[in-house]
């Protein structure tokens, strides 16, 4: 006589018919035969691989894709189960249905590539928000109320928390609030005027390259010595009166390098504050 162990879930099928479709289904031969009875296994099975999947409905992914990850998960034990060495199927199918979930989602639901580690944490450390809260009310547990809970540094549960709150990216488009008609990208950043200023010390800096040596050091005296025209004049024996013109002439031709690049880089381009 054949003794099967009793159902461990009300939604178990029969585990003496289990184990016998498992007998035919290993000793028949590849063909039709053999996908209805997977397939009768599969659909005797899908109410116990639905309910393991509404044990995660409060994760954000919708209940009826997490069925579909369930059943994938039921239909790999099925094919993969020996009732000669791994015991009673549901032994066997109950963790590998839960393992294809959670791979769901450690590989496919994160806006953003997040090591396995991080993700770990992030359950831990939203399990133990959970249980904690409620004695915490109103306040949010403690970094250091959350690590005694979990016996994770500090460190880990701070990354654990980032981890919370960055599940998912919010849309730049996502209002900031269902009564202010402002969206999160109306108050993220701002012009950078750096950029526009990098690229014109740039093309200033090919321009004073390409003057002749004097009149380098004239305007190094002047913009970036601050040092008067008289002065210039006398440290290099020259009259203010020359140490101006020179000054209007150097500034004249790089201003008209400047001009010539823009115009070769198209109009996005704005001008380059040269000095006159």
């Amino acid at each position: 006589m054949t003794i099967t162990a009793p159902r461990r879930f009300p939604d178990e099928p029969d585990p003496g018919r289990t184990a016998e479709w498992f007998r035919r289904l290993r000793a028949l031969p590849e063909g039709q035969e053999k996908q209805r009875l997977r397939a009768a296994l599969l659909e005797a099975w899908l109410p116990m691989a639905r309910r393991l999947a509404s044990r995660y409905q409060e994760r954000g992914e919708p209940y009826e894709d997490l069925c579909q990850v369930a059943a994938l998960g039921l239909m790999k034990a099925i094919d993969r189960y020996d009732p000669e060495r791994a015991g009673a199927f549901a032994s066997f199918a109950v963790p590998t249905v839960r393992g294809e979930i959670k791979r769901h989602f450690r590989d496919n639901t994160w806006g953003l590539h997040v090591p396995r580690r991080v993700q770990e944490l992030r359950t831990v450390v939203r399990a133990a928000l959970n249980a904690l809260g409620p004695r915490t009310a109103p306040r949010r547990p403690t970094v250091e109320e959350l690590a005694a809970h979990t016996a994770l540094s500090g460190e880990d549960v701070r990354r654990g928390l980032e981890a919370v709150h960055s599940y998912r990216p919010v849309s730049l488009e996502a209002l900031l609030n269902p009564h202010v008609p402002f969206a999160v990208g109306d108050v993220q950043g701002a012009a950078e005027p750096g950029y526009a200023l990098v690229e014109d010390r740039e093309s200033v800096r090919r321009a004073l390259a390409a003057l002749p040596e004097r009149e380098k050091r004239i305007l190094y005296l002047r913009f970036f010595r601050s040092m008067t025209q008289g002065s210039i004049g006398a440290e290099l024996g020259l009259s203010q009166m020359h140490v101006s013109r020179l000054i209007a002439q150097a500034c004249a031709r790089v201003r008209s390098h400047v001009e010539s690049d823009q115009a070769a880089a198209g109009p996005e381009r704005g001008s380059a504050d040269v000095p006159s």
